[in-house]
C-alpha cells in the first residue's frame, strides 16, 4: 500500500509538472482567495472592535451626561425635589398636577394625570446616590397607590441608584414603574414620561378620564 501510494504521489507531481501552465493561475487564484479572505475577516474583528469601543464610548458619555443634569436636582431639599417632579409631570403634558408636600400623604406625594386621562400618583423618594430604594418601601407605595388614590399608573422615582432585588420585583408584579437614578437623569434631560412608563415595571392602567 505504501508504495502504491507513493506511485499516485510520483504520477500527481509528474501531471502538475506536464500541466503548470494551467495549474500555477489556479494555485495563485487559491493563495490569493486565501490571503484575501484572512483580510477580510481581519477587517470585520477589527470593525467589530471598533463598534464595540463606539458604544462603550457612547454608553459613558451618556452617563456622565446624565450625572450632570443630575447635579441641581441633587443640590435641592426633598420638598423642592417633589415640586420638581411635579414639573417634570407638566412638562410632559400632566394636568391637574398636585403635590402634597405634608406627612401622612399615604405615598401620593404627587398626583395628576396623563394626557391620555389616567390617573398617575408618584411616591417621590430623595435619598442618597449610593442607597438602594427597600421592599419595604415599596410595599407601602404598592399598599396605598391604587387602593387608596386610586391610580392607574402608579410611578416611584428615586435619586438613589438602584432598588433591592426584592423591591423590583415587587414592582415588577404589581405593575409598579420604579424609576431608579439613572432613568431619572434621562427624564431630566428631556426624554418622555410615556417612554419611560414601559421600563422596570410597566404602567398599564384603566383608561380612566379625570373627574370633571
Amino acid at each position: 500500500m505504501q508504495g502504491w501510494g507513493a506511485v499516485v504521489a510520483l504520477a500527481a507531481v509528474v501531471w502538475v509538472a506536464g500541466h503548470w501552465s494551467v495549474v500555477w493561475p489556479v494555485l495563485v487564484a487559491v493563495l490569493g482567495a486565501a490571503v484575501v479572505g484572512g483580510a477580510g475577516w481581519a477587517l470585520v474583528g477589527a470593525h467589530r472592535r471598533a463598534v464595540g469601543r463606539d458604544r462603550a464610548w457612547r454608553a459613558e458619555e451618556e452617563a456622565r451626561a446624565r450625572e450632570l443634569s443630575m447635579a441641581e436636582v441633587d443640590a435641592l431639599s426633598w420638598q423642592e425635589f417633589e415640586t420638581y417632579v411635579a414639573e417634570l409631570c407638566r412638562r410632559d403634558g400632566c394636568t391637574k398636577v398636585v403635590v402634597s408636600g405634608r406627612s401622612g400623604d399615604l405615598g401620593a406625594d404627587v398626583v395628576g394625570y396623563l394626557a391620555d386621562g389616567r390617573k398617575l400618583v408618584v411616591q417621590v423618594k430623595k435619598y442618597a446616590t449610593q442607597r438602594s430604594v427597600s421592599s419595604q418601601d415599596m410595599q407601602k407605595f404598592v399598599g396605598t397607590a391604587r387602593l387608596e388614590h386610586g391610580a392607574d399608573v402608579a410611578l416611584f422615582v428615586t435619586t438613589c441608584r438602584a432598588f433591592t432585588k426584592a423591591a423590583l420585583g415587587l414592582a415588577l408584579r404589581q405593575n409598579i414603574v420604579a424609576l431608579h437614578r439613572d432613568l431619572l437623569g434621562s427624564w431630566v434631560k428631556g426624554a418622555h414620561l410615556e417612554t419611560l412608563i414601559p421600563l422596570n415595571g410597566s404602567g398599564g392602567g384603566t383608561g380612566r378620564r379625570p373627574p370633571a
